[in-house]
């Protein structure tokens, strides 16, 4: 565990909804959207990579770059696989190959973002970036090197859901009425 983080702050921050972030060398808890918004550093995903994830995840769903998706895979990927929250986890992928997908699965993405388009797939228009995450979707394209592109679409949009509608805010969106068999002490 970080310095001076102890087991019940580590449970009272799984309870608020907050991952454990660091915020100028400073641990902090704090959601995913929190996260980015203060510029908490990524253990695991390059800056490159998170522009990719952030760009790929706004397609899939538009609210996950502000919901922080890039800082909430980067917090599953970076602590204890079993841990994992990680729609990979259903999926029978190894949590300790998790960040190995990821990587894999953004670099492939950004390359054949590349060799159709001439740009990496954080600076594509939307309109385009659209149209190249509907060539992956069903089957991987010809000049795709990575993992299956439906299972990337598959779960990363599905941790583009959990981040942007698994919170109680969320549920409110979604004009669902949340109802936790505890109660979060404040809204996460």
């Amino acid at each position: 565990m970080a310095r001076g983080v102890d087991r019940r702050s580590v449970l009272r921050g799984g309870a608020l909804g907050a991952f454990l972030f660091q915020v100028g060398g400073v641990a902090a808890w704090l959601t995913p959207a929190e996260a980015r918004a203060a510029g908490a550093a990524l253990k695991t995903l390059t800056a490159a990579e998170a522009a990719t994830l952030e760009a790929f995840g706004e397609v899939l769903l538009p609210g996950a770059r502000q919901a922080g998706i890039a800082h909430f895979i980067d917090s599953q990927i970076s602590g204890e696989p079993e841990m994992s929250l990680l729609m990979l986890r259903y999926l029978d992928v190894p949590p300790t190959e998790h960040a190995g997908f990821y990587k894999a699965s953004l670099a492939a993405l950004d390359g054949y973002s590349r060799s159709s388009t001439g740009k990496a797939f954080a600076e594509l228009p939307p309109v385009a970036a659209e149209k190249l995450v509907g060539a992956i979707a069903k089957a991987p394209p010809e000049g795709w090197r990575g993992p299956p592109s439906p299972l990337v679409y598959f779960a990363i949009r599905s941790d583009a859901v959990d981040v942007v509608y698994g919170t109680q805010e969320g549920f409110e969106k979604l004009g669902i009425p949340y109802m936790a068999h505890i109660e979060p002490p404040r809204p996460w």
